[in-house]
């Protein structure tokens, strides 16, 4: 049996300047370190008292190592309840709910718990949303007596809240009798969270007392219902209003796609934290906003606030959305510099920012840099590899990723099968779909529908494509029905595109590309009079084609180009480039494919001059004079690259001996010396 010394005997261990109410009174991470390390080498470790202490200690807030309190947790020989309520309360409290979950299991081999204890890990089941094991814990505590404890009660109330069975909640906070304000936001959160606001605003009114949370859960909860103006009106009536309920009222603008009143709202607030300024960038970006999202967060640095993982994710999004891919090497310059570990979503998000400016080398290191890969990194570079046309690396890839046994998810299928389409590869694309059904039994969604009929319409197979849709097992969405559509535009068949096109219409209306097509299918085959139609149609749904853009970032200016454009302050030196490209095009027999003008124009000569003004023209020819030999010209197009265009820059690439890299609104074109990366099929 283990003696232990009293406690005035340890006194004769220490130094005469240190006394042993240091163990009491020490806050600071090394002044516990050294009590620590003092504890080990004078065999005082073992005390009840200093294994207790120095538990405690490194669980407190101002320490909160959890690895040095599970370190102690486990050395101590006689384990009290409450060891196991200190270091299960530190895992929770340090997002390690599962963990804390798990210790618990043990305790109760050992002790019953009591009404520390249960809170705790009914906490850790509301974070990881486990309602199963939490319904165990509450019936559990019914069991040995604590059903009726307050604090249960409340840890109960706030879990079930928080996983969505309201009814449960309301079940347990009607049959208490004592109920604080804590309580009733718990519940007001939960329906609130339930898009159930009617009866939070209920509760809302019934409460005896309320408190600045009470008023941001109204005000978050009619926010994410999409009832903004009901949650501003509720936002203006506060009698206090705290960084929370600022914060609920911008996020609740931003997804409403009201971003200038969250700006200017943004610019009402007292002050500013990090979840203000990562909603305002997160919020521009998911509106499409991209160059806002970079200045808001090139102003939160200039204001010297520190970004953080969700910061970046959000800037590196972004950056991705018009290619500026001079931010994107700052951002992740910056990245490195400042310490952030480039692993999970943030090496994901790098990933795909390089993949979508067009630098796949780039995207390739970083993803070779990665240490501990996870899916989502092979995910993200056999997507970026698929797009950029590069079909056998990244199949190669996504068979060495299933050799080091992680398994493929459903968004990895959809890059694979991607790649499968962007090389014509029907055969492997029927393959994979297979193999994600039958080996990985992945149930295919509607994405991967689509990805399949798409790679049976670009080969030309387009009964098969049709045939496959009809037979769908789950409704077809307009993108499967647009592929249908593209594939008989790209291959004459009008009479399934014309079906394909009154399914869209049917399922989507305002589907503006479908016009666009169904026009651009009649035009090739000269039914200038259905073409006229089509554009009737249009114009009485007030549907507009979106005109062709081309952009070009240059010393970190975005520039863009539409048809014909002649905004551009270097407009007289692009038509002259372009000129002088029209006159080498013609020295080594260039004929412009006249079948691509799709407008009723009936001299050859205007057909030709329609093409030459085509946007990524206006692009390639301003990267001639702008961007410095040996450096890749970068354009992003919002349309689909014609087949005039793309015969023309691949002659531009050798007649001018510089690499053209083009984003479409599909894939990467990569042009070196006279061919594209896409082997002509795209």
């Amino acid at each position: 049996m283990l003696k232990f010394m009293p406690l005035h005997s340890l006194q004769q261990h220490l130094p005469h300047n240190v006394r042993f109410f240091l163990f009491q009174t020490c806050s600071a991470p090394q002044e516990v370190e050294q009590l620590h390390a003092f504890s080990l080498k004078t065999a005082t470790f073992n005390h009840p008292f200093v294994s207790s202490r120095l538990l405690a200690l490194y669980s407190e807030p101002k320490i909160n190592d959890l690895g040095y309190a599970r370190s102690v947790f486990d050395r101590i020989q006689r384990r009290a309840l409450i060891h196991w309520n200190t270091i299960i309360k530190c895992y929770v409290e340090n997002q390690f709910s599962h963990d804390g979950i798990v210790l618990f299991h043990e305790l109760v081999h050992e002790f019953l718990p009591d009404n520390f204890t249960l809170p705790c890990v009914i906490k850790g089941c509301a974070r990881l949303g486990v309602v199963q094991e939490g319904k165990q814990i509450h019936g559990l505590a019914l069991k040995i007596g604590f059903g009726s404890d307050v604090f249960v009660q409340g840890s109960l109330v706030n879990m079930y809240s928080k996983c969505g069975k309201i009814d449960c909640a309301r079940k347990v906070f009607d049959g208490m009798i004592e109920k604080d304000v804590v309580l009733w936001n718990s519940l007001i959160d939960g329906y609130a969270r339930c898009g159930e606001i009617e009866i939070a605003l209920q509760l809302f009114e019934d409460m005896p007392e309320r408190d600045a949370f009470s008023w941001t859960v109204l005000v978050d909860g009619l926010s994410k219902c999409g009832k903004v103006e009901s949650a501003r009106k509720l936002f203006d009536q506060m009698p206090c209003r705290n960084l929370v309920s600022w914060n609920a009222m911008i996020n609740g603008y931003m997804k409403s796609g009201d971003f200038d009143l969250a700006l200017e709202l943004f610019y009402q607030m007292p002050k500013w934290d990090l979840v203000t300024w990562n909603l305002m960038i997160a919020g521009y970006e998911s509106n499409g906003q991209f160059v806002d999202a970079l200045k808001m967060f090139f102003t939160m640095l200039k204001f010297g606030s520190r970004p953080n993982h969700a910061t970046l994710v959000s800037a590196f999004s972004a950056v991705s959305g018009f290619a500026v891919l001079s931010k994107g090497r700052w951002i992740h310059s910056y990245m490195e510099k400042n310490g952030f570990e480039l692993g999970g979503i943030l090496g994901t998000s790098l990933i795909e920012m390089y993949a979508k400016c067009g630098c796949i080398e780039s995207a390739l290191t970083v993803f070779r840099a990665i240490q501990k890969k996870k899916v989502g990194h092979w995910t993200a570079i056999i997507v970026g590899l698929g797009a950029h046309g590069m079909a056998n690396r990244a199949l190669a890839l996504f068979l060495e990723m299933c050799k080091t046994g992680l398994k493929p998810d459903a968004i990895t299928f959809i890059g694979v099968l991607n790649a499968c389409n962007h090389a014509g590869l029907v055969d492997d694309g029927r393959r994979y779909f297979d193999m994600m059904m039958n080996e990985y039994e992945i149930e295919p969604t509607v994405e991967h529908y689509g990805c399949l009929v798409d790679i049976l319409c670009r080969a030309g197979h387009l009964e098969e494509a049709k045939n496959t849709i009809e037979n769908m097992p789950i409704s077809p969405n307009k993108v499967i029905w647009m592929s249908l559509l593209g594939g008989s535009r790209n291959h004459g068949n009008i009479d399934i595109g014309e079906y394909a096109a009154r399914r869209v219409i049917e399922v989507a209306p305002e589907t503006i590309g479908c016009y666009v097509l169904l026009s651009n299918m009649y035009a090739a085959s000269g039914k200038w009079e259905k073409v006229s139609h089509v554009r009737e149609m249009m114009y009485k749904r007030g549907v507009r084609k979106d005109p062709g853009c081309s952009s070009l970032e240059h010393k970190g200016v975005l520039h863009e180009f539409i048809v014909g454009d002649r905004s551009h302050p270097q407009t007289k030196e692009i038509y002259a480039k372009m000129s002088e490209m029209k006159e080498k095009l013609k020295c080594v027999g260039h004929v412009p494919d006249t079948t691509q003008v799709l407008l009723c124009i009936e001299g050859e000569k205007e057909k030709e001059a329609e093409l030459e003004n085509h946007s990524e023209r206006l692009a390639i020819a301003f990267g001639l004079i702008n961007v410095k030999p040996g450096s890749p010209i970068r354009i992003m197009k919002n349309l689909r690259v014609c087949n005039d265009c793309h015969s023309v820059t691949k002659l531009l690439s050798k007649i001018y001996s510089r690499e053209i890299i083009v984003r479409d609104n599909t894939r990467f074109h990569h042009f070196r010396n006279g061919s594209c990366s896409c082997m002509d099929y795209w």
